[in-house]
């Protein structure tokens, strides 16, 4: 699936398990405390936590990366980050059958490989599908949902982390060497690799977690101005102003989802029923199923009905809906007074809302027009699911708290990256030690 320029990963696999190489551009900036996080929660525990800058944006680029360093001694690789999907994975030298365009050179593993005996190579496979000897490599193989695949290994190696604590350590854990990607399209994504923040056992939050390094908590604050953090770890979860709805679980899923909710639209009752939500930071966009994208898209419509200042975009085909207007548009802001904000209800959360303003799932193309990031989520191969994107994050603090099953948000400026008992210097965001005595 591609929109606009740049390719962007359909949320979901039709393979083992789901995860798309999605990919970013350079790295910058610094970031000040943030009075969001003044009632931050002390905690009395052996485990920290991790903070890392992101960097990207909506539109154009389509998605936002974190760097970490990898290795001995440590390089730095852009990795998409995605709460969508589990196994992290770097284009890989072993040798390339066939990768992509990367900022960085390709990882190189060596004599790392993870055998098909460990329990994290037996997580990425049904029990009856990977019959194995002891010492054979763990092999993994993923479909995409629009025909894209990637094979690899698994492997391990440290990765140079800087606590909060002020410890700096640099932990072995595994990830995928992918050495055979197919992207079916002619501009292909540009980071190393992605980095897998799913609820499954070979995500890197969950290795982290295991180690005791740091609480089964991942949290993401995605600025609309090409910036934002991520954070493994409990310690910048707020003691207050967070709006928290439990997961729902079953046994054949690994993602965070929510619901069902209902669709407000202008603060007003829709009669629009949504049933599985799933936040996933992997998407550029937000997709709805059949039912509430038409919905959706005909409350829009008749909204807009009549209103000479808007009107339909037909020869914009950045995404399926678009409007433009008298004279090309410069931002959200410009139109915000013709779109009325959304909300999604939680009533199993005591109606907890999810707000949409307009600017959540509303871009500006290079035309100038508007158009819709709420998507279809049946032409993409989702079926019945839903999904709320980076679209939608943008601008708001939010926390998987895999410790209590629960996801939580807040209102929040994303510019400025948080303050745990002290100020980071811009030494907090260059390269740590090369060597790291363990």
């Amino acid at each position: 699936m591609q929109e606009e320029k740049n390719p962007r990963k359909v949320p979901f696999f039709l393979g083992i398990f789901c995860f798309l190489l999605v990919l970013s551009a350079s790295f910058h900036g610094c970031f000040s405390a943030s009075s969001l996080f003044s009632d931050t929660k002390k905690k009395k525990s052996s485990a920290s936590s991790v903070i890392l800058p992101v960097t990207g944006n909506v539109y154009p680029t389509g998605y936002y990366h974190a760097t970490l360093h990898i290795g001995q001694p440590p390089k730095p690789y852009f990795l998409d980050i995605d709460t969508g999907s589990d196994l992290s994975w770097l284009q890989c030298d072993a040798p390339c059958t066939k990768c992509t365009p990367a900022p960085h050179s390709l990882y190189k593993p060596n004599r790392n490989l993870v055998t098909c005996k460990d329990p994290l190579c037996s997580s990425l496979h049904w029990p009856a599908d990977h019959p194995c000897e002891a010492q054979d490599q763990c092999d993994y193989e993923v479909e995409y949902a629009d025909s894209g695949s990637s094979l690899g290994v698994l492997v391990q190696d440290l990765f140079s982390l800087r606590f909060t604590d002020g410890n700096v350590s640099a932990p072995r854990l595994a990830f995928g060497c992918g050495y055979n990607q197919e992207i079916p399209d002619s501009d292909p994504p540009y980071t190393d690799g992605v980095l897998g923040l799913g609820t499954g056992k070979s995500s890197i939050l969950s290795q982290l977690h295991g180690l005791g390094l740091t609480r089964n908590v991942v949290g993401h604050c995605l600025s609309v101005q090409s910036g934002g953090f991520l954070f493994f770890g409990d310690d910048l979860v707020p003691s207050s102003g967070i709006f928290w709805t439990a997961l729902s679980r079953n046994s054949l899923e690994q993602h965070y989802i929510l619901g069902p909710a209902d669709l407000l639209f202008g603060g007003k009752a829709s009669g629009v029923k949504i049933l599985s939500i799933v936040f996933d930071s992997g998407s550029t966009y937000s997709y709805f199923s059949s039912q509430p994208y038409g919905a959706l898209v005909s409350l829009l419509k008749k909204d807009l009905n009549g209103r000479k200042e808007v009107q339909d975009a037909l020869d914009d085909k950045s995404l399926p809906v678009c409007w433009k207007g008298p004279k090309p548009f410069k931002s959200v802001t410009d139109v915000k007074n013709y779109f009325k904000p959304l909300s999604l209800v939680f009533s199993k959360a005591k109606n907890v809302q999810f707000q949409l303003e307009p600017e959540a799932y509303l871009i500006i193309t290079k035309q100038g027009n508007v158009c819709l990031g709420i998507l279809n989520g049946a032409e993409v191969g989702l079926g019945n699911s839903n999904v709320i994107g980076d679209i939608s994050l943008q601008e708001k603090l939010v926390i998987y708290d895999n410790e209590k099953q629960r996801i939580g948000w807040a209102p929040a400026n994303c510019n400025r990256l948080p303050n745990v008992d002290r100020d980071y210097s811009e030494g907090y965001y260059q390269p740590y030690a090369a060597n790291i005595d363990l």
